[in-house]
């Protein structure tokens, strides 16, 4: 079975993609950690975040995979767990960039689709149910107000012990300029699949977002 959870930067996918595949014992593709592992990757090689081809060989020669320990994802490349690195403000401003390159796309997604053929997987991006998998059975749309966005950034920056000088209004301004970069991509933008489910999570606990969710599988279930 396949879940697609697609939605602006911290709409929350994440989090509840965690929970559900935990309750559900599928497996959980942060499709998001990919592209921004391609970030660091590029950083790391001091590439142009522009440069495809250099990028693309970086990507070969470091590689990207992502690995479940002690109940967590997590993000290595080169040998190095990056998980941490992947979620820095550099890498934040950066990734809707890369992640716009076409051919690292091209490459990201058929990585995304092989996991997605060999079991039961719930995956989050932004155009997994236009794109990655546009058959998945469910398909979730998650938005929310781009204030409280910025303050669910904030809060995560602080769990996981990332720095960051920025103010909740700095933080709401990167998100609204990555929106724009995301819907307005050339190559698989950031937008509602016409048969995804939409949720509003501005207003909802994390518990009520999942009831939702899990609702909407229960339901894709009984037709089968």
């Amino acid at each position: 079975m396949q879940v697609a959870i697609d939605g602006p930067a911290s709409a929350g996918k994440s989090t509840v993609a965690k929970i559900i595949a935990q309750k559900l014992s599928f497996v959980y593709i942060d499709t998001g950690a990919m592209y921004r592992a391609c970030t660091v990757i590029a950083r790391n090689h001091h590439l142009d975040y522009g440069d495809e081809e250099g990028i693309l060989k970086a990507i070969d020669e470091d590689g990207i995979e992502l690995r479940s320990e002690d109940g967590k994802q997590k993000v290595y490349s080169a040998g190095k767990d990056i998980s941490l690195e992947i979620r820095t403000p550099e890498i934040s401003a950066n990734v809707s960039q890369v992640s716009a390159l076409p051919r690292v796309r091209e490459k990201m997604v058929s990585l995304q689709r092989k996991m997605a053929g060999e079991m039961n997987v719930i995956m989050d991006g932004r155009d997994i149910g236009t794109t990655v998998l546009p058959n998945a059975e469910v398909k979730i749309f998650l938005v929310a107000s781009p204030r409280s966005r910025a303050e669910r950034r904030l809060l995560d920056f602080k769990e996981r012990g990332i720095e960051t000088n920025q103010t909740v209004e700095e933080i709401e301004a990167d998100i609204a300029a990555r929106d724009y970069k995301d819907s307005h991509r050339k190559v698989s933008p950031l937008k509602k699949a016409a048969d995804a489910t939409e949720i509003d999570t501005t207003h909802l606990s994390i518990d009520q977002v999942v009831e939702q969710i899990l609702a909407e599988i229960k339901k894709s279930e009984k037709k089968f």
